[in-house]
């Protein structure tokens, strides 16, 4: 199926899906030009950047990027540790999180997997996801309405060793750093166990836990979790390989059950940094992906939903050599998934608090701006 670089040929628009990719990461000077043909060509109504930076990294550029945009694309804040250990340091980055919403029109927090695995704190020691020094976040979330996105873990793969019989281990050869099979890393069940514990002491914030909450490999876990946790939503961005590998009525079953608490994302990266322009559909291997691709990615999301066809290609390949089985979800199931949770969690508190225009003064008006609709 050839695609153009836009990532044309998906059938998005003749399909009448509604779309809002939930999990995307957007970064770099200027790259609305780069972003809009893929919005345009599949039918993506809102796009959720969790690269939004800080207020004191990263930040000016996401604005320009939400204000380029016309408001389609929504940033979300990342934490910046720097001074972690620090009297009030939690409390002032609550602050910022503060700032960010009601000031700049951001839509939450995004944390990443840094946190457990790799941020450590004034004594050298790594920073618990539960950690108590962390609660004003969590709080100053659940106060503001919006949803903290977080990374926990990984999958279980990255805690074996880098071997030919490792199931991940082009992905893992490409990415030597992404090993965690050593014992200075917490154990996989350990970081879990620390964001099941968070998520249970913050039961008036919701968190959105990304990549299928790190366990696409235990769909009886997930459904105790979503059981347990009425906070607790998930996104599917990058674990489709692994969420086809089960038995498809099972996984079904499991959006069926619980049809409002499960997002559709891709993790999507379109950057812009010094040196190069970074494309990455899902994961990456040693070679980088290319915008003739990205068609065919998304469209490998879509059959896997939307068809009952078995042993079919999965959207990324470097995860995994092998196919998946589709689970053809109710077109009302579809349509909270692709469209509607998003819309929920997100996008209409994000409306009600600023308007589509996302006026912010201190940046100007657009320049340049690419409109896809």
């Amino acid at each position: 199926m050839e695609q153009q670089a836009t990532g044309e040929g998906s059938g998005a628009s003749e399909q009448g899906r509604r779309l809002i990719d939930a999990h995307s990461h957007l970064f770099g000077p200027g790259i609305w030009e780069r972003v809009a043909p893929v919005m345009e060509a599949q039918g993506i109504e809102y796009i959720v950047n969790l690269s939004g930076g800080s207020p004191r990294r990263g930040m000016t550029e996401a604005l320009a990027l939400a204000r380029d945009s016309g408001g389609r694309v929504i940033n979300f804040m990342n934490i910046d540790w720097q001074g972690f250990g620090e009297v009030a340091w939690a409390e002032t980055v609550a602050a910022e999180l503060e700032l960010a919403v009601r000031r700049y029109g951001y839509g939450g927090l995004k944390v990443y997997k840094a946190l457990g695995l790799g941020v450590t704190d004034e004594s050298g020691a790594l920073i618990a996801v539960d950690d108590p020094r962390l609660f004003p976040l969590w709080q100053k979330a659940g106060e503001l309405g919006v949803p903290v996105y977080i990374h926990t873990a990984d999958p279980w793969a990255f805690w074996e060793p880098v071997t030919p019989e490792n199931e991940r281990y082009a992905e893992l050869s490409a990415h030597p750093s992404w090993s965690f099979a050593s014992p200075e890393y917490p154990h996989y069940s350990q970081l879990l166990a620390q964001r099941d514990h968070l998520v249970e002491l913050f039961a008036e914030t919701t968190f959105i836990l990304v990549h299928f909450a790190s366990a696409a490999e235990d769909v009886d876990y997930l459904d105790r979790l979503l059981a347990r946790h009425p906070n607790v939503y998930l996104d599917i961005s990058a674990r489709v390989p692994e969420i086809g590998r089960h038995d498809p009525a099972r996984v079904r079953e499991l959006f069926v059950r619980y049809p409002d608490r499960i997002l559709f994302g891709t993790d999507i990266a379109i950057g812009r940094t010094a040196r190069r322009e970074v494309l990455v559909l899902g994961s990456s291997g040693r070679e980088p992906a290319t915008p003739n691709q990205i068609g065919e990615f998304y469209a490998r999301h879509y059959e896997y939903l939307e068809t009952d066809h078995r042993s079919m290609a999965h959207p990324t390949p470097i995860q995994g050599d092998w196919t998946v089985d589709a689970i053809r979800l109710p077109a009302s199931v579809l349509d909270r998934v692709y469209y509607r949770n998003a819309y929920d969690l997100v996008v209409a508190p994000w409306l009600a608090r600023n308007g589509r225009d996302l006026a912010v003064e201190a940046l100007g008006p657009a320049t340049g701006a690419v409109d896809p609709r």
